[in-house]
């Protein structure tokens, strides 16, 4: 059966132009039910003896949740006990419109075949469609699209209402106007939280649901602790008429009555705008897009250097500590230069997440409202009801925000489910994982129904298409215990004296082909996580660890990118060729190290290695003239117990000079790539470059150098460059490491861009003008993108629409940016968690180190040992310290008569606080040198374990 609807309308160029939608319906879309005599039977769905116990329905029951129900209650649909649900089209398609996170996640329950979740395309069933109609919004025909739904069901399944034990159907909604027309219709219709509650055998699903609004107040008083926030047609006119700027809210670390707004400009137009107190702040979440207005210039303030955390002790109505508190936040900055300060004055879009943290239970006696503390400290603590608060004390938890009422000192939210223990090694890394967002479920059915089956062998038709390099001495070099080997070398001697060298990169493209489950998983998932002990894989581990592992003695596919070289390394020729190898040898950097060091080895993989490490340290020599930066950066590694997996050694990694071999063939590999992909696809190439730092960057590293003397040259990045290596300081060798430290925390990060979308290629660090990434595509989605638009330019693949859309592939790069971004910070917290496992069994150390930087009221070590900072407070919030006088120029910090400057060298006692089991801390305390009447420990040290690599 067909409808249609034919309606014109009027072009650009004064036409008309006739339009004919068309929507087919049908009387065969079976219902789902194994009770049901009438449809075509095709699998059981929903079921009538698996039902839930409700003391209002103590009948066997369907449910039809409407849309908001389904897009407020998603963490009680996950719950295992609610089954049996009729997921309607109508709900399905204004979910998917409404909140791509909810639909993903209803997706999900609807394939797990245990829920018994049934999709019933009811908008194309000939007795359930329904038009729009005239004067009937697009809310209210979906609503009756719902009840006419539901009835159909209940005549469909013959369930009469005066059949007590027949099988029912249950509309579940929260709306007032359409439970009522439910009910007027004969429907049996109930609140979700009705019925929630009626469940007999799951008492705590009640704290799973969410509040139905943002205005419900729960809260005694009746004062508005917040201005309204104004309605979106406001904003937006206020954005259009300049008054109001849009930007995203950054809450503050160290201080939850301070935040800034970034707002988005053009090229270098982009501002940040102050926020400063609990009204000016007007209730938004990190992360949130807000409309700011600025407040007159005569009430701009500084950033405060005030440490303040919010203790959860403040009563919704007791002004007294606030007003103290930002009084003492204002006080603080009146010294410092004032910056743009607003206030926000409406919510544009809610970031939301789940958050994981502790609760901290109520004082009161059988009370059930307690307050929720996140473990991100930019998070507000969040006020939920739970029944369940002595079994969740000391877990780790996970709370959604449902609202914040103006009326309410904090968010209102509701618990989702329970992690483990706080401090168990495995709640943690679940805790980081989740908190950073990285994808880490295992791989879905879909996803693995696309890997090749075993025993997989190379075939002839791969063999056809492919150069066979199968009889050369190609090696790997990797880090100990390395298993996704996705890079192998070769060099060797040409009959016409010159060299040839290859780079031969793992073929992932040849098994994750565009625009499947497995190709999307790892699209989204970005990039592999490495953590302490523990891997996240970006593509399944029947890939990763074993087919496109270039393992030794194993024939595998690779892309070979094949230079001819003289012996002063300049590149003759270059071509790219799909290829299949045979590795020789998988070696470890020391291994690789020790061959090309011991005259008595001779043998070819040895003689290919001491070529490759010739060429190398003449390409390195070669970059660095031209402007590369060689910069430092203390990374840790842990040696971990067998059994316990606990680490029981700390020790900053060693380079060698295999390192920096392996290191300079994949630049020259990624820099060759690069231009081929932009030569042939000027629009399209996925590129990645590295911004040049804007001046005041270096304004602290020039201040360090200029205390010893020295003088860094910041005009461009072969100044800086050659400005470091002499700058060096008599009896003092650390000076130039903790100098080229000092400098790559002035740098930009690098990014993922498509060539079609920007004009700024250049990579500062490597003072290259074009520049990719192909050499990891196990590990890296960037690089799979890269291999495809490589094969179509030499002619091994054929192309398709999404590589070659210029606005998809910047989207992708989006995405790539914030995975990489999300995964370096989880490897820093896994790296910080671990470093407090290690200190937590040898009580109280005593380690030299370096002051790094220079603060008001505190310096911050950095322990090279260990690769560990940390800060020595010299005041706090609650006391008055010694007498402390900061000159900003040196910077200098004079404590009771000694000047601390810049890299001085200190003793400190290192040691783990764990008072605060979500908020464990390493802290430090002066041993050397000895000022009489400080010995004030530091509230946090946060190991770094960024890599010194140069973005290879």
């Amino acid at each position: 059966m067909l409808k249609s609807k034919t309606f014109v309308k009027k072009t650009r160029s004064g036409g008309v132009m006739k339009i004919v939608r068309e929507h087919y319906l049908r009387d065969d879309i079976w219902c789902g039910s194994e009770v049901c005599t009438e449809c075509k039977q095709e699998s059981t769905e929903l079921q009538k003896d698996a039902c839930i116990e409700s003391n209002l329905c103590s009948f066997p029951h369907y449910l039809v949740p409407d849309t908001n129900v389904v897009l407020h209650q998603i963490d009680v649909l996950e719950d295992p006990v609610i089954r049996n649900v009729i997921i309607l089209q109508t709900v399905l398609n204004e979910v998917r419109h409404r909140s791509a996170p909810v639909y993903k996640r209803l997706k999900d329950i609807i394939h797990e075949k245990e829920k018994h979740f049934y999709t019933f395309t009811n908008e194309h069933h000939r007795e359930t469609f329904i038009e729009r109609e005239p004067g009937e919004s697009a809310n209210d025909r979906n609503d009756r699209a719902i009840r006419v739904a539901a009835r159909w069901y209940s005549q469909h399944l013959k369930t009469p209402e005066a059949d007590a034990d027949g099988l029912r159907v249950v509309l579940i909604t929260n709306d007032q106007g359409n439970k009522e027309k439910a009910e007027e219709s004969g429907l049996l219709v109930y609140r979700c939280e009705e019925y929630i509650k009626s469940l007999m055998a799951n008492p705590e699903l009640v704290d799973r649901l969410a509040l139905a609004s943002d205005e419900k107040n729960e809260i005694s008083s009746s004062k508005l602790l917040f201005p309204e926030h104004l309605p979106l047609s406001r904003i937006q006119a206020g954005i259009k008429s300049g008054s109001f700027l849009q930007g995203t809210f950054r809450a503050s670390r160290d201080n939850y009555l301070e935040a800034t707004v970034f707002v988005q400009g053009e090229g270098e137009d982009s501002t940040e705008v102050l926020l400063q107190g609990l009204h000016n702040l007007n209730r938004a979440v990190h992360q949130d897009v807000v409309a700011v207005q600025l407040l007159p210039r005569d009430q701009w303030v500084a950033p405060s250097s005030v440490v303040l955390q919010d203790d959860g002790g403040a009563k919704d109505d007791d002004k007294a500590e606030e007003e103290e508190e930002e009084k003492a936040l204002k006080s603080a900055a009146v010294e410092a230069a004032k910056k743009p300060t607003g206030k926000v004055v409406g919510i544009i879009k809610r970031n939301w997440r789940p958050f994981c943290g502790m609760l901290n239970v109520s004082q009161i006696k059988e009370s059930t409202r307690h307050l929720f503390t996140p473990a991100d400290r930019r998070i507000p603590r969040i006020r939920i009801e739970t029944r369940q608060a002595a079994t969740l004390t000391g877990q780790r938890i996970i709370v959604a925000i449902d609202g914040w009422p103006k009326q309410s000192r904090y968010p209102n939210g509701h618990f989702v489910r329970s992690l483990g223990s706080a401090g168990d090694k495995q709640t943690e890394t679940e805790v980081l994982l989740l908190e950073h967002d990285v994808p880490h479920q295992a791989f879905s059915q879909a996803v693995l129904s696309f890997l090749p089956k075993m025993p997989w062998t190379i075939t002839p038709e791969d063999m056809a298409v492919r150069e066979d390099l199968r009889q050369l001495t190609v090696c790997s070099v990797d880090p100990p215990g390395c298993t996704d080997i996705d890079d192998a070398l070769h060099c060797r001697e040409l009959d016409n004296g010159n060299l040839e060298v290859g780079v031969h990169i793992a073929d992932v493209s040849h098994f994750i082909r565009p625009g499947n489950a497995l190709d999307k998983e790892a699209a989204n998932r970005g990039t592999t996580v490495y953590l302490c002990g523990r891997r996240i894989d970006m593509v399944p581990e029947l890939l990763s660890s074993n087919l496109c592992s270039l393992r030794s003695s194993v024939e595998r596919l690779a892309f070979s990118c094949i230079w001819e070289m003289n012996h002063k390394a300049e590149i003759l020729k270059t071509r790219f060729t799909k290829s299949v190898i045979d590795s020789k040898a998988s070696l470890t950097y020391a291994e690789a190290q020790m061959r090309i060091d011991d005259t008595n080895m001779n043998d070819d993989i040895t003689k290919s290695l001491r070529g490759l490490n010739k060429l190398a340290k003449i390409l390195k020599k070669q970059r660095i003239e031209k402007g590369a930066l060689t910069l430092s950066s203390l990374e840790v590694r842990f040696h971990m117990d067998s059994e316990t997996h606990d680490p029981i050694d700390l020790q900053t990694k060693e380079l060698m000079e295999t390192n920096s071999m392996v290191e300079e063939f994949m630049l020259l590999a990624n820099i060759s790539v690069a231009q081929k992909i932009y030569d042939e696809f000027s629009e399209c190439a996925l590129l990645r470059k590295h911004p040049s730092p804007p001046p005041a960057n270096y304004d602290i590293l020039t201040k360090a150098a200029k205390s010893k003397g020295l003088e860094i040259h910041t005009d461009s990045a072969k100044a800086l460059a050659d400005s470091l290596d002499v700058a060096k300081v008599d009896g003092f060798a650390y000076f130039n490491t903790l100098l080229r430290i000092l400098a790559t925390r002035c740098m930009m990060q690098a990014v993922y861009f498509c060539s079609g979308m920007d004009n700024d290629f250049h990579h500062y660090g490597l003072a290259s003008p074009i520049y990719t990434h192909f050499t990891s595509p196990i590990r890296r989605y960037s690089d799979i993108i890269v291999h495809r638009l490589l094969a179509v330019a030499i002619g091994a693949d054929s192309t398709y629409p999404d590589l070659m859309d210029k606005h998809k592939q910047s989207a992708l790069c989006n995405n790539l940016n914030y995975r990489h971004k999300m995964s370096q910070y989880a490897q820093r917290a896994s790296v910080a968690f671990h470093t407090q496992l290690f200190f937590k069994s040898r009580g109280i150390l005593n380690e030299e180190g370096f002051i790094l930087f220079v603060r008001k009221n505190a310096i911050i070590v950095l322990i090279p040992k260990f690769g560990l900072e940390g800060t020595v407070f010299f005041d706090g919030k609650d006391k008055s310290g010694p007498n402390l006088i900061f000159d900003e120029e040196g910077p200098t910090l004079t404590v009771l008569q000694h000047t601390f400057h810049m890299f001085d060298r200190v003793k400190v006692t290192i040691s783990l606080d764990d008072s605060n089991i979500q908020h464990q801390k390493i802290r430090m305390a002066l041993i050397e040198p000895v000022i009489a009447g400080v010995s004030v420990p530091a509230p946090e040290a946060e190991p770094q374990a960024k890599k010194p690599k140069l973005d290879r």
